[in-house]
């Protein structure tokens, strides 16, 4: 059976604006506009409103009476119309120390919270109850349930 050939991506060509969003090229945004991690950065989020403009990728700038349909394009968000992240409560602040608990913690004998996830599908514990390889004290919390240990 003969190797089968990918077609390429035929480009979907659209004039410029025709996305109904304005576009900008790199280094000619305005400066209230911002991308998503720029936003994260400040420490913002955009605030329910959906994006108002598109950050053009570099590709784009030799063809600049087309619109850009590249992956690697940027929505940019109003930066006045931005809202502060909301601050999690200290139930949900729990519920996600309770839940990365459950993936940093070795089920095996030692019973040490790592500060990294554990391989709990692969291999089931940590490298030392798996394998014997020593873990670096640096690395984990040691064990502060006394039935594991007793175990």
């Amino acid at each position: 059976m003969p190797p089968t050939r990918i077609r390429p991506r035929e480009a979907a060509w659209m004039a410029r604006g025709g996305q109904g969003l304005p576009e900008f090229d790199r280094g000619a945004c305005p400066e209230h506009l911002v991308t998503r991690r720029q936003l994260r950065d400040r420490s913002v989020s955009p605030g329910g409103h959906g994006p108002i403009g598109i950050l053009r990728c570099a590709r784009c700038r030799y063809t600049p009476q087309w619109s850009c349909t590249h992956r690697t394009r940027a929505w940019l968000y109003d930066l006045r119309l931005a809202r502060p992240k909301r601050t999690p409560t200290l139930a949900q602040e729990r519920a996600l120390d309770k839940a990365m608990a459950a993936r940093q913690t070795c089920p095996g004998p030692c019973g040490r919270r790592y500060h990294h996830c554990l391989p709990l599908k692969t291999l089931g514990t940590c490298l030392e109850c798996h394998d014997g390889t020593p873990a670096d004290p640096t690395t984990y919390v040691p064990a502060t349930n006394t039935h594991r240990l007793a175990a």
